[in-house]
């Protein structure tokens, strides 16, 4: 059996897709069920629907053979695991957004960033030796520059219409973002039989 994590949302839905298209039994997921774990009628498959930012920890552990889930989740949390496809869906950027004349907006001495993505903020400045405050926000972050909470904001952008709307900027673009494969260690070796001719299916198909 494998074992898939999949991110609750528009993610995991494509992603149930693409298996789909692989010949992945996936009718379990389109039932409404308050389930956890579902399997399809062969049990050949297993699913977990999950929340997007526990997707890497699942599969670092074993619990999950597999997962799909974002690339910022996955520069994020910092696990290791093997990131072994681009899935090309769900693109964005990971940008570093706020007033165009930033200077201008400083609230102290020192440069404040809100984000919901601090481990990778804190990576990102300490190697540019930049001395910085880190703001931990859920929701509505560009909120936080325009009320004068932060200086700039760290966060994904799609279309930039809600950024536009408020005045603000993508600033600097720092990684590109989409649904990415990943694979416990362990599994890969395990479960190579599998898990390899899964991979070169997904492969034909993006």
């Amino acid at each position: 059996m494998i074992k898939i994590a999949l991110a609750k949302g528009r993610l995991g839905e494509k992603g149930a897709g693409f298996l789909a298209k692989c010949g992945v039994d996936t009718e379990i997921l389109k039932e409404d069920t308050r389930k956890l774990v579902l399997e399809n009628k062969d049990k050949s498959f297993q699913f977990f629907m999950v929340k997007p930012t526990d997707v890497p920890t699942y599969v670092e552990y074993g619990v999950a053979d597999i997962g799909i889930v974002g690339k910022d989740t996955l520069i994020e949390a910092d696990k290791d695991i093997y990131e072994m496809l681009d899935l090309k869906y769900g693109k964005c950027k990971l940008c570093i957004a706020g007033f165009k004349d930033r200077q201008k907006q400083f609230t102290s001495s020192h440069l404040r960033v809100a984000t919901k993505y601090e481990n990778t903020a804190k990576k990102l400045y300490m190697s540019r030796g930049e001395d910085i405050e880190i703001i931990h926000l859920n929701g509505s972050i560009e909120l936080a520059p325009i009320i004068g909470l932060s200086d700039v904001i760290l966060d994904i952008v799609e279309s930039g219409n809600t950024l536009r709307a408020n005045g603000l900027e993508v600033l600097e673009e720092i990684y590109d973002i989409s649904a990415r494969l990943v694979v416990n260690k362990v599994s890969l070796k395990t479960k190579a039989e599998e898990i390899l001719p899964l991979i070169e299916k997904l492969k034909g198909i993006i």
